[in-house]
């Protein structure tokens, strides 16, 4: 039998550990780390997980900004914008082992465990804004520097665009333009599971598949890419 979800003073234990802050208000961290997929949950995070994604971006480009201060815009944009995505925020739920300390759907976290899912990025997000909520802008980049700061300066590479790939690719051939179709909307509201097919004319459709509308026509280009031997495979260029 899986061991009971810590809540209380037992909760706020475990995770000062893990974010250097003791909070005042514990109901906030109780809720900071209950997901909308919670069942019978009178509140969730979502609202928390909004501002915490602002939070996030303010101290991280404050820290980027200071750290590399003869980088110009578009050398620390992409190192900004993989620190702040949601497979960096996941992978810091993992480190800070918060997959027990989450309230979520039991369905959902079996599927995720051990590598993270949108719900512990999510997480960490609501508690970057609850930390900032009880303890302020000071308490809330002690927090993100611990975790974040580490990872800074091994982002050195420009991620990939799939899209915007696609759409140079095309433009040097020809006039046409690719068109995204979603041709099935499954699984619950809280873990949808898109499927998009990209066409583009003169050439076989791709498809791809996603947690969201975008993730899934990034994975239509990235299939079109590779297909078309633009790129050598998902993480590659050419």
């Amino acid at each position: 039998m899986a061991l009971k979800r810590p809540t209380g003073e037992t909760l706020a234990g475990l995770v000062v550990t893990r974010t250097g802050h003791a909070f005042k208000d514990i109901r906030l961290l109780e809720t900071a780390l209950t997901h909308s997929s919670a069942v019978k949950a009178a509140s969730n995070n979502q609202r928390l997980e909004f501002l915490g994604d602002r939070v996030l971006g303010l101290v991280v480009a404050d820290m980027l900004f200071e750290k590399f201060p003869d980088a110009p815009e578009g050398e620390i944009a992409p190192r900004f914008n993989a620190l702040v995505d949601a497979k960096t925020c996941s992978e810091i739920g993992i480190e800070m082992q918060l997959e027990d300390l989450v309230r979520a759907d039991a369905a959902l976290k079996t599927r995720s465990r051990g590598s993270g899912g949108n719900y512990l990025a999510d997480a960490v997000e609501a508690l970057i804004a609850a930390v900032y909520i009880d303890g302020g802008i000071d308490a809330a980049r002690r927090f993100v520097l611990r975790y974040w700061e580490p990872r800074s300066s091994a982002v050195v590479t420009k991620p990939l665009n799939p899209k915007s790939d696609l759409q140079e690719w095309i433009a040097k051939a020809s006039d046409a333009r690719p068109e995204y179709v979603i041709e099935k909307r499954e699984g619950p509201d809280h873990q949808p599971v898109f499927t998009v097919s990209l066409q583009v004319g003169g050439f076989a459709p791709s498809i791809g598949t996603g947690g969201s509308r975008r993730a899934a026509e990034e994975a239509a280009a990235s299939a079109f890419l590779v297909r078309e031997g633009v790129w050598l495979n998902e993480g590659s260029k050419a």
